[in-house]
Parts: C-alpha cells; sequence; structure tokens
C-alpha cells in the first residue's frame, strides 16, 4: 500500500512546559497526520537523554525518557495539584535545566502515589526496570558520573555493595532519585505512551520508532550485562564502534559506542535482543533498525585510539538473528532497515534474505554520478526521505549546492516555476515507485537550516533543540499535503467503504 509520513521528535512538539511531551501536543499532532493523510508518524528514539542531549546516547536501551512525561495528565489523574507554578519549566532553555526542575515535579507526583495492581504488573513484566532504577540511584548519588568511575566494589556490582545500596533505599524509599522514584516514571512513561499509541490506532496512524544498533557505554545495560560487549576484565572497553575513513570523514568517524560480544549473544539465543526488540514493540508498530550493515560485520576500533585509521572489520550475527527473533519475538514490530553508507555485496544479500524494507535519501543523490538514491534507481520495497534528521533540510540542502549542482536538480526534479524547491522534492518523491515516503516536518514548513535537527559528529550548540510552533500546522499546511498524497495515491481508503453490489444489466 502506498503511503506517506512525517519525521518529527515528539520533544520537537510545541508545549507550555519546555519541550514537546506525550500530552495534547502529541494528540494534536495525530490530527494533524489524519488530516494530511499521512499514514505514519516517525520519531527518534525516545529513551532518556544523556551527555549532549542526543536520544542516541540513552542510559538505558528499554526505559523512556522521563523529559516526556505530561504534565497536564498527572494534574489529571491527581498526582499534583492544579495551581503548581510551572513558570520556571516552561523557561527552561537547555535540557539540563529542564530535568532538573521537571525532576522535582515528578518526584511530587511520586509522593502521592499509591502503587495498584497495575503498577505491580508493569513492574514484574519488565525484568529490565530493577537495574535501570538501581543503575540511575547510584549515578545520582555519584553526582551523574557514570559507571565506569564509580568505586570498584559498585563498578564491579559486588554483592555485598548492592546489597548496601538497596538496603539504604529500603530505608528512605520515598528519597529524591530513589529506586521507587526511578520505577514510577518509567510506569508513568508507559502508561502515557500506550495512551497515545492507543489514539493513533483509532485514528489509523502508524508510530514509527528508531533503535540505534549500540548503546551507550554510560548505561545500565552495559553495566548490568558486561559479558554482551567487548570489555577486558577490568570491565573496560577493548574495542568501540566507528566508521573508516573516507572523502567525508578523512580519519573516519570514531563513535565511542562499545561493540557486541556476538559470540555471547549467539550463546544465549539473542535473549537480549529479543527483550529489547519486545520492549520497543510496546510503543512502536515499525521500527528503524539503525546501521543495519553492522550487523552483517561491524568495524571494530581500538578503544585506546584517538581515530578510527585503525579499525578491523568483523563479522556480525547475519540473518540468523532476525530469524531467531521472528520465531521468539511475540509483538515485534516491523522494520526498516538504515542500509546507507558503505554497503558490500553481503549486506545487500542479507536485506534480500530478511525482506525488510531499506532507505533511500534523495540528498545523497546528486553527488554527479548515477546513484542509487536517484528515483529512478528506487525499488518498491523501500523507505524514502529527503533528508532524515541528519541532514540539513530541504531547503537548507539545496541552498548550500552551487549554481550548477542547482540546475541539474531543477532539471531531474523537472521543477516548474510556481513550484518552491521544497514542493517539487516532496512531489518527485511522491510520485516515485517508493512504496512509503516520509518528509521532515521541516521540509513541509520549508524551513532553512537554522531548523536543521542535528549535525553529526557535534556535540552541543542547536542539536536535538529545533521546536515547532503550534501555528505553524495549520489546516491549511494539512490540506495542502493531502492533494499531493491523493494525486499520487499514497492516502489508506476509507476504514469502511460500503461497496454497491454489481446487477446484472436487464
Amino acid at each position: 500500500m502506498r503511503s506517506a509520513g512525517i519525521l518529527l521528535h515528539i520533544s520537537s512538539l510545541p508545549d507550555q512546559y519546555g519541550i514537546g511531551t506525550l500530552g495534547k501536543c502529541a494528540f494534536d499532532f495525530i490530527d494533524f497526520l489524519k488530516k494530511s493523510g499521512c499514514s505514519y508518524w516517525q520519531m527518534l528514539p525516545v529513551g532518556p537523554t544523556g551527555y549532549g542531549d542526543s536520544p542516541y546516547q540513552s542510559y538505558s536501551a528499554f526505559a523512556g525518557n522521563p523529559n516526556l512525561i505530561d504534565i497536564e495528565a498527572l494534574i489529571n489523574d491527581g498526582l499534583i495539584p492544579a495551581d503548581e507554578d510551572f513558570s520556571s519549566l516552561t523557561a527552561a532553555n537547555n535540557y539540563d535545566e529542564l530535568f532538573n526542575l521537571k525532576s522535582k515535579i515528578l518526584h511530587k507526583a511520586y509522593l502521592s502515589f499509591t502503587p495498584g495492581d497495575d503498577y505491580s504488573v508493569f513492574c514484574a513484566e519488565n525484568p529490565w526496570l530493577d537495574d535501570y532504577a538501581l543503575y540511575m540511584k547510584i549515578k545520582y548519588s555519584k553526582g551523574m558520573n557514570m559507571w565506569t568511575m564509580w568505586e570498584d566494589s559498585l563498578r564491579l556490582r559486588e554483592p555485598d555493595a548492592i546489597k548496601a545500596v538497596i538496603a539504604e533505599d529500603e530505608a528512605s524509599p520515598k528519597a529524591e532519585y530513589s529506586i521507587g522514584f526511578w520505577k514510577f516514571c518509567q510506569y508513568i512513561f508507559y502508561k502515557q505512551f500506550e495512551t497515545l499509541k492507543a489514539y493513533a490506532e483509532k485514528n489509523r496512524i502508524k508510530l514509527i520508532g528508531d533503535m540505534p544498533i549500540y548503546v551507550s557505554m554510560d548505561s545500565s545495560d552495559i553495566w548490568a550485562n558486561p559479558e554482551l560487549f567487548e570489555l577486558d576484565e577490568d570491565l573496560r572497553p577493548l574495542n568501540v564502534a566507528g566508521c573508516p575513513p573516507d572523502d567525508f570523514a578523512k580519519t573516519g568517524q570514531l563513535w565511542g559506542n562499545p561493540v557486541y560480544a556476538w559470540g555471547e549473544h549467539y550463546r544465549t539465543g539473542y535473549k537480549w535482543w529479543i527483550s529489547r526488540i519486545s520492549q520497543a514493540g510496546k510503543l512502536f508498530d515499525v521500527l528503524r533498525i539503525d546501521h543495519f550493515r553492522g550487523f552483517e560485520s561491524f568495524y571494530a576500533i581500538p578503544a585506546t585510539d584517538e581515530t578510527a585509521e585503525h579499525g578491523v572489520w568483523k563479522t556480525g550475527p547475519g540473518t540468523h538473528m532476525f530469524e531467531v527473533i521472528k520465531e521468539n519475538c511475540k509483538n515485534a514490530p516491523e522494520f526498516i532497515a538504515e542500509n546507507l553508507g558503505f554497503l558490500t555485496e553481503d549486506v545487500w544479500k542479507m536485506l534480500d534474505d530478511v525482506g525488510y524494507p531499506g532507505m533511500n535519501v534523495l540528498e545523497f543523490g546528486f553527488g554527479g554520478d548515477d546513484s542509487i538514491y536517484l528515483p529512478h534507481n528506487y525499488v518498491k520495497n523501500s523507505v524514502t526521505y529527503i533528508g532524515t534528521h541528519d541532514n540539513d533540510t530541504a531547503l537548507g540542502w539545496y541552498s548550500s549546492l552551487d549554481k550548477k549542482a542547482k540546475k541539474r536538480i531543477r532539471k531531474y526534479i523537472n521543477k516548474s516555476d510556481d513550484e518552491s524547491i521544497c514542493e517539487a522534492l516532496m512531489r518527485t518523491l511522491c510520485a516515485s515507485v517508493s512504496e512509503t515516503v516520509i518528509f521532515q516536518m521541516q521540509d513541509l514548513l520549508e524551513l532553512g537550516s537554522e531548523a536543521r535537527m542535528n549535525t553529526p559528529s557535534t556535540v552541543g550548540g542547536t542539536n536535538w533543540h529545533w521546536r515547532l510552533e503550534k501555528s505553524e500546522y495549520s489546516s491549511k499546511l494539512a490540506e495542502r499535503m493531502r492533494k499531493l498524497l491523493e494525486r499520487y495515491y499514497r492516502i489508506l481508503p476509507p476504514a469502511k467503504v460500503k461497496v454497491k453490489p454489481i446487477t446484472k444489466r436487464k
């Protein structure tokens, strides 16, 4: 079924309490998607963000971001008073400040919370929660330092040291940043997300999530499961992830995430991955698998190196892991394979074997030669973008090109004089054979580089900070989008269509 969607992270929604949340602003956006004829809402990872505010560097591969919890829902549930002063939260201008303020509000809600049977069921059905909550309690008691900087007894999870932390917590269960507090935040996050997902399903909107292939060193995942990663006896990384040198990065890309000990994952029947994907399936209908080529083979760089120049390629789990997941993961979502970058024949074969749609990015297609990223080379089983969160906006990208490149693009997409460049690019993708097209919200609004979501290999600055204004996604914009999608048959048919019986002509 031909379809379309919009890429917009929850944090970019307009909300009166700082960043976007799982509250009314998210429900309003689903209404906008429905009016526009879209079938999908694609988000970035929704885990708790760490250093640099990147959703791709999270404290947990399972947990949700407490910053995304809706305040109004807490008021409606009677957990915080309606006359609470939220002015400082509204004025917060960075993530650290936002979390410090919001955590105080969440702690007030926690003090008012009386656990019920549904809370007990939630904790029982999410075994990762114990390690995550314990990790966060210790982390905050250590000035937010990552676990590699803790004293050895806690860093190495010595039983007596862990028991002492738990005993201390049990003596003050309602203390700020207690184990119970972190579990409460996850309970509320998943409860609110479940409500949002149900509303999306009611309106026939599917939610697309994003799963980074690697996890952050500063995470409960590695602290609690060090045997699943290439670490030495002292739990220091042996090898870290990245990409080899190329024309865009002369010394390669050094991501710094520990790589997986795939032999151990194989031995356990990929239990951790099955749990991770099952968890994602509770939130999303579709999951974009980041750096899909890394499952065929991955680039491992010595952890002591300062550049990615001397890494080596190692064999990943390949198709076998996805076969095991298909057989054992009861609520697995559908998948999109992020197959961008340098791909070998073995990677293409793995993609064919699993059958997941790959990705096309139009901005990559105009380098001079014929490219797989140009629409005439697309295949039906694919998901296509003008650009992703790591690319400049369509207008920003086009504006940065020289006259020759601009002329080539205009000629290729047959841009008319009465079209803007964004309109022409969107039309081109909608007309393509690709089954699904996803547009950044910034491109619908025809915004420039000032609205770029992220610049890779940079930390801080304006990364992840772009915010949508409520007035920007109007009924007029939705109608314009709908007309485009109708023209190229990318709108779902009505849920119930009454078909008049065919009668023989007398």
